[in-house]
């Protein structure tokens, strides 16, 4: 028996027992690659942004923009492979200029809700007391107004209001502006939650009691401690943000108060589109499955960055 090899020894490969201890990176990136969906989704979500991105080396705005009442709701064809839509335009040309408007709304909206929902967090879980019931309260107060209904008012009153700008050769709509500011401050509550949990637990810890007993100032505590310990919810919430906005985008626009003309977004795409649902279907197939392949990415890696930055499961 003492010549028998420990079971736990025979179950390990050779390789593993000579190879050196894992860095946090490492860990994070193994846990990460044994979720097989989110190793899809991020490939699928790569694709789609190249599609959005790169496809504007090929197709001018100018061609995405342009109408032929002569072409009006072809079918796809070689010459158009989306089809057109219902003025002329290129569908395809369309869907790639729209990704990128789709595709900057939710990030752009994702870091407003990022940046309000962890300062205020942040406020609340480490200062306690009376900052933290103020700021809660508030945070209720927020939650409770529904983001949709807001847009869509906010959509209207602005509507035209706000003049269309020019950056780095391409034209958008002052809705835009108005969307990303909106999405993003009526979002971050649940993110300011997530937060001060967070910081209610690590603040109790024995190395931030240290830094304080050492005079450490409180930005530091904050933001070069607690924070960074904080980053994996974070993380995950963020991500799953950008998906909420380009939703959230798409259902206004396709209620016609979205991102207004001369700027196209999947969204907008699919709004003239449900009166030629059974004649014309590629008006609403094409953007719609653009729009479902980014939200379903974007929520497979959530829940791969969620697996694999949890401490709990690091280790498994």
């Amino acid at each position: 028996m003492e010549n028998t090899p420990p079971t736990q020894a025979m179950n390990l490969p050779l390789d593993e027992l000579d190879a050196p201890p894992l860095t946090l990176g490492q860990l994070t990136w193994r846990r990460f690659r044994r979720h097989k969906m989110a190793i899809f989704g991020g490939i699928v979500l790569i694709l789609l942004i190249l599609y959005a991105f790169a496809g504007a080396f090929f197709v001018s705005e100018e061609y995405a923009n342009y109408t032929d009442t002569g072409l009006r709701l072809q079918s796809p064809s070689r010459e158009h492979p989306f089809g057109t839509d219902t003025v002329g335009r290129d569908i395809l040309a369309r869907t790639i200029y729209g990704g990128q408007i789709s595709i900057l709304i939710g990030l752009t909206a994702m870091m407003v809700e990022v940046v309000i929902g962890v300062l205020v967090g942040a406020a609340a879980g480490y200062f306690g007391g009376r900052i933290d019931s103020i700021l809660m309260r508030f945070t209720e107060a927020v939650l409770v107004i529904p983001q949709i209904f807001l847009l869509l008012v906010m959509a209207k009153y602005f509507a035209g209001k706000i003049p269309d700008m020019n950056l780095l050769g391409r034209t958008f709509s002052g809705s835009v502006i108005v969307i990303i500011v909106i999405i993003g401050i009526t979002s971050w509550p649940y993110l300011a939650r997530i937060v001060r949990a967070e910081f209610l637990s690590i603040k109790e810890n024995e190395f931030i009691l240290a830094a304080r007993a050492t005079g450490t100032p409180v930005s530091q505590i904050i933001f070069r401690h607690i924070l960074p310990n904080s980053m994996a919810p974070i993380v995950v919430a963020a991500t799953l943000g950008v998906a909420s906005a380009i939703t959230t985008e798409a259902y206004i626009s396709f209620l016609g108060l979205g991102v207004r003309p001369p700027t196209a977004t999947w969204g907008n795409m699919l709004e003239g589109a449900y009166n030629y649902i059974e004649t014309a279907w590629w008006l609403w197939l094409f953007p719609g499955v653009l729009i479902a392949l980014t939200v379903l990415s974007i929520n497979f890696l959530g829940d791969g960055l969620r697996d694999a930055l949890d401490p709990h499961s690091r280790a498994a």
